[in-house]
């Protein structure tokens, strides 16, 4: 009796384990075949701004080590929502992914009741890229020449100034609504998709305030096509260390700065997400790359998956915060 119970006990043990194997054997499989066909970058916004560059360099710099091409989707609209919804839905195969960033992440979802993906389920964190803070910029016929004659300004013409931002929810928005919240004025915002829609707009004089990325904003300053302000990070740029900061302007606390990372649809094998992490922190913090990042006043970041998930969770409770201080909560 107790012979047949061992031999049975074995079998057990062997079947298990032999399916055990299998199964290591199928992710290892699934991760050793990866890449078998082309992986998409998916970016919210329009191809020319700070978002599209960042996305064709990680591209540019995991294309040789995956074997494949690595192509960028631009898929522009609603501040990033239209790309984010879309990518929550595809296949979490490691083929397409997602450059997401502070306003699909936290902003949008704060405002509005009405989205349909959650950013902190639906997708595995893989890395955060590259922190990096806007400037704040106007037209040239606008008569001010810093932030605290901006602020005079719009209190003498409430609501009659307008600045254009990425898109509703989008973090250029948000970096106008903390304004207007901190230094208790009226502005009225114009979306674009995109911030390059805005900016064509700015420098044309449809809108008289806009801030955006630096490799955006900072040429179109340096001509005097804009004027540049301030930057809205706690501290000023290495790129543009005369401009000063917000909250050096007359602004106290004042400190937003935006920042990009590469996430895939949640539930993507392990393996290849440490695959992607490996080729993309190894690409972005090369020093070619760190250059070219840093050229555009960004900050190369490359964090683990577990600290990009836990940046971007405290990052969405924060935005949850200004956006409710500010009125910003669309009703359901």
């Amino acid at each position: 009796m107790s012979s047949i119970f061992y031999r049975a006990s074995g079998v057990a043990a062997a079947s298990l384990a032999i399916a055990h194997a299998h199964a290591q054997s199928a992710m290892t499989g699934s991760a050793g075949a990866y890449p078998a066909k082309p992986v998409r970058i998916v970016v919210g916004f329009v191809p020319g701004g700070g978002s599209d560059f960042i996305a064709r360099l990680v591209a540019q710099k995991i294309t040789e080590p995956l074997g494949r091409s690595v192509l960028i989707d631009n898929r522009p609209g609603a501040g990033g929502v239209i790309a984010t919804e879309y990518v929550a839905r595809q296949a979490a195969d490691g083929y397409t992914l997602l450059l997401t960033s502070a306003g699909p992440n936290g902003i949008v979802p704060a405002m509005s009741a009405k989205i349909t993906y959650d950013p902190l389920k639906d997708f595995d964190a893989i890395t955060q890229v590259v922190n990096m803070p806007f400037m704040m910029a106007v037209h040239p016929s606008l008569p001010a020449k810093n932030v605290k004659e901006l602020i005079t300004l719009a209190r003498a013409r409430p609501g009659q100034l307008n600045y254009g931002s990425a898109g509703h929810g989008s973090t250029n928005h948000l970096v106008g609504e903390i304004l207007k919240l901190y230094a208790n004025i009226q502005l009225t915002h114009v979306p674009y998709k995109g911030v390059a829609a805005a900016m064509t707009d700015a420098i044309a004089g449809q809108i008289q305030i806009m801030s955006g990325d630096l490799v955006t904003i900072w040429p179109q300053a340096k001509t005097g096509k804009l004027r540049a302000l301030a930057v809205t990070s706690a501290k000023r740029s290495t790129l543009t260390p005369t401009i000063p900061t917000i909250a050096e302007s007359g602004v106290p606390g004042f400190d937003t700065s935006g920042w990009f990372g590469v996430v895939a649809p949640a539930g993507t094998p392990r393996a290849i997400n440490e695959r992607l992490h490996s080729e993309i922190v190894k690409g972005i913090t090369a020093a070619d790359a760190r250059e070219r990042l840093s050229a555009m006043g960004g900050d190369v970041v490359a964090s683990s998956s577990a600290d990009f998930a836990a940046f971007m969770r405290a990052d969405h409770a924060k935005w949850a915060k200004v956006v409710v201080a500010a009125g910003l909560r669309e009703s359901p």
